[in-house]
């Protein structure tokens, strides 16, 4: 199963890219022995609409555009579900194993994410209640990505 990123927002050259990069790098090296494989990592720029109904919005219609029409779709918003990190391997191994060929995990902008994705959403899950800067949010799940994988494979990395 291809695993991309949506991300509402750049990442800029610096030590947040580069941490992000090194786990992404990880999982596309370590997945593809457990059948998974890093898709694509879509950024886009944050809507200049004046409110912020709007931006969502116009950030969901660019996210759907991005997204394959059979792809599972995992928003990260601060009032999905927590997982540990054992859960959300599982999550991603269960999608993987029922034969999902696409998944696409979201970020959405500053505002949150538009409600219709929300009804599209095979999953929403958090990073924990507290509020994460983008750049945080994106290394941090490049890293359960990873984790995942070690996980599922039964790797050393992970030690519960």
């Amino acid at each position: 199963m291809r695993i991309g990123l949506f991300a509402v927002g750049r990442l800029k050259a610096g030590p947040e890219k580069e941490l992000a990069a090194r786990y992404l790098d990880r999982f596309a090296k370590s997945g593809p022995a457990i059948g998974l494989e890093l898709g694509k990592v879509v950024e886009v720029g944050e809507s200049r609409a004046s409110n912020p109904d709007t931006r969502k919005r116009e950030e969901a219609g660019l996210l759907q555009k991005a997204l394959p029409d059979t792809a599972v779709l995992i928003l990260l918003d601060e009032r999905g579900k927590a997982l540990d990190s054992e859960a959300f391997a599982g999550l991603v191994g269960g999608f993987r194993d029922s034969g999902k060929r696409e998944m696409m995990i979201a970020i959405g902008g500053a505002d949150g994410l538009d409600p219709t994705l929300h009804g599209r959403a095979d999953a929403t899950i958090c990073l924990g209640k507290m509020t994460w800067p983008h750049q945080l949010v994106r290394i941090l799940i490049a890293e359960q990505l990873y984790r995942a994988v070690t996980i599922l494979s039964g790797h050393p990395y992970h030690r519960a």
